[in-house]
C-alpha cells in the first residue's frame, strides 16, 4: 500500500480526529480512504447521468406523449425490481 503525506489547517484535523473518536473509523487512514472512495462513486454516478442525458439529447423529440414515456419508465422500474 502507498503512502501520502498530506497537510490540512487545523479545524480540517479536529475535524477528522473527531470522525474517528466516533468508532466510524479505525483511524485517520480509514477516515481518508472512505472520502476517495465516496469521491469516486459520486464522480462514476455523475458520468453516468451525464451519458444518459447526452444519449436522451441526441435520440431527438419523441413522439410519445408525457404519460406513454412516464408509464414506459414506470413499467421499466417495475422489471428491474423483479
Amino acid at each position: 500500500m502507498a503512502t501520502m503525506n498530506i497537510s490540512v489547517p487545523d479545524p480540517m484535523k479536529d475535524w477528522v480526529q473527531s470522525q474517528v473518536n466516533t468508532g466510524a473509523y479505525a483511524n485517520i487512514s480509514d477516515y481518508v480512504r472512505d472520502l476517495i472512495r465516496q469521491d469516486q462513486e459520486n464522480r462514476n454516478k455523475i458520468q453516468a447521468l451525464q451519458a444518459a442525458i447526452t444519449k436522451g439529447l441526441e435520440s431527438g423529440v419523441s413522439e410519445k406523449s408525457f404519460d406513454e414515456i412516464m408509464q414506459a419508465a414506470r413499467n421499466s422500474m417495475k422489471d428491474n425490481d423483479k
